[in-house]
């Protein structure tokens, strides 16, 4: 009977990793939770405004992580019909989804920089994720 439910129970468990370790692996870097809390802060934007509205990012990495949110369903790309063209991306409705999930992160930041510094946290907003 012992074994029975301890088999269950790494079963379980590996069945609640799998998910966490293939959200880990969609968001892992540096760069792609900053492009999605831009792009949703902000809307739409055209590729060199986000170079400067994330700041640091060399345009090389940029195009390179918009590919991957762009592969996995995240991030939408529009080529406009201008001259010169002009390309503009934008949150899908399945990359809207993680905002309570980046929300979340934000939050937990928060307090944990506040605990390590042993600083007073800031007021939260509800709204920027």
């Amino acid at each position: 009977m012992k074994k029975e439910l301890d088999d269950r129970d790494r079963i379980r468990c590996i069945s609640e990793l799998r998910p966490t370790r293939d959200t880990l692996e969609l968001l892992s870097g540096k760069w792609k939770v900053l492009i999605i809390m831009a792009l949703a802060a902000k809307g739409p934007s055209r590729f060199m405004e986000m170079v400067r509205d994330i700041g640091n990012i060399t345009p090389k990495m940029l195009s390179k992580e918009l590919r991957d949110l762009e592969q996995n369903q995240l991030v939408t790309r529009t080529v406009l019909p201008t001259i010169p063209v002009t390309v503009e991306y934008a949150l899908t409705d399945y990359g809207h989804t993680l905002r309570p999930v980046i929300a979340a992160m934000r939050d937990w930041g928060i307090k944990h920089r506040a605990r390590m510094t042993g600083k007073a946290m800031p007021a939260t907003r509800k709204k920027a994720a």
